[in-house]
């Protein structure tokens, strides 16, 4: 009987084991379902209009040709990187994500770019956008909308400059009036700002403070001119600049006048990483809107974080984009497709001839 007793123990207790085993198992496979659960649904919701495969139909393979593109352009100069996604930035801002920063003036007035904001844009991100358009209208017709462009080739930029690669909702359409220059100045903050005001500005763009951090990140790439930042060395240096940093600087640019450009992140200038966030820690942030967030008591924790974690600025910066990119975006009948990213379709001339040459031909069948 004693055996037979221990032997049911053990039975029993190795069934105990097995239960509590497939528990735990059980268990762990909710969390990892759960946390790939939060990390999908921390996207933020869709404008009505856009979609997740806008161009499944129309244009199936319009990313592959951009990314192929973009590929062969970054590997002769990866500053484009940088030029496309301030283009994308510079776009949304003003009137929403419309194309309009991509319109020449017109007897109505000058372009969003003759502003002083814009007047550092690359003129390579523009013919970049136009190639871009080319290959597409190839291979589709005019079916993919410049706004759309603009955000696909502002992603590649993140991802083959070695951040995130992530889904864009596409289906903008592009506007048919570009901004004027005090509202193109009034939605695009100089590099002299400080946190607090950056922060009520991007509130009326429902953009909060970690959103801010998260986008200044896209500072990890690229070149300022010395115009941009030299009001902290001249005529007294900036406390909050490292002393090291600001020598550098100085020998960059000599005078506040200075003709010369340097990079925004001194550890990565080419690399999309967090390495910007230990710029701002090391008080080595190029300008006042950079190192015043770490400065800031509102914005210094998500700063710290971002720095420590290259992961969770990955995320943060992806949610961030995809609300910047829609922001006040044009769906369905609004706006257009333009056909020269350049120009709207009732000033373009050679779509015009087009058009006319079809309804002749029609006319004659």
């Amino acid at each position: 009987m004693a055996a037979s007793s221990s032997s049911s123990s053990s039975s029993s207790s190795s069934s105990f084991w097995r239960c509590n085993l497939i528990l735990i198992l059980v268990g762990c496979c909710v969390l990892v379902v759960s946390s790939e659960g939060n990390n999908y649904n921390s996207r933020p919701d869709v404008v009505e209009g856009l979609s997740w495969s806008f161009y499944k139909n129309s244009c199936p393979k319009v990313e592959s040709i951009i990314r192929r593109h973009l590929r062969k352009v970054f590997k002769e100069d990866i500053g484009n990187a940088a030029a496309l996604l301030r283009l994308h930035f510079h776009d949304c801002f003003v009137q929403g994500c419309d194309a309009s920063v991509l319109l020449d003036g017109s007897a109505s007035g000058p372009s969003e770019q003759e502003a002083p904001p814009n007047l550092s844009l690359r003129a390579a991100a523009f013919r970049i956008v136009d190639e871009l358009r080319d290959l597409l209208d190839q291979e589709c017709g005019t079916v993919v909308s410049c706004s759309d462009i603009v955000a696909i080739a502002a992603r590649d930029s993140v991802h083959l400059s070695g951040g995130a690669d992530y889904e864009v909702p596409l289906g903008r359409r592009d506007g048919v009036e570009f901004a004027s220059r005090e509202a193109t100045i009034a939605n695009l903050p100089s590099p002299a700002t400080n946190a607090s005001t950056l922060l009520k500005f991007l509130a009326t763009k429902n953009l909060d403070a970690t959103d801010l951090v998260a986008l200044s990140g896209g500072h990890t790439i690229g070149l300022s001119h010395c115009s941009s930042f030299t009001g902290r060395l001249y005529p007294t240096q900036d406390p909050t600049m490292e002393e090291n940093f600001a020598a550098d600087l100085k020998r960059i640019c000599p005078t506040p006048n200075t003709n010369a450009t340097t990079v925004l992140d001194v550890r990565t200038p080419d690399r999309f990483d967090n390495k910007y966030y230990v710029d701002l820690v090391n008080r080595q942030g190029l300008f006042t809107s950079d190192q015043d967030l770490y400065s800031y008591k509102k914005t210094r924790a998500i700063v710290k974080s971002f720095a420590e974690d290259e992961a969770l600025f990955s995320e943060k910066f992806v949610r961030a984009m995809l609300k910047m990119g829609q922001l006040s975006v044009l769906t369905g009948n609004n706006g257009e497709i333009r056909a020269n990213c350049s120009v709207r379709n009732s000033d373009n001339v050679q779509l015009k001839t087009v058009v006319e040459e079809e309804k002749e031909s029609a006319a004659e069948l």
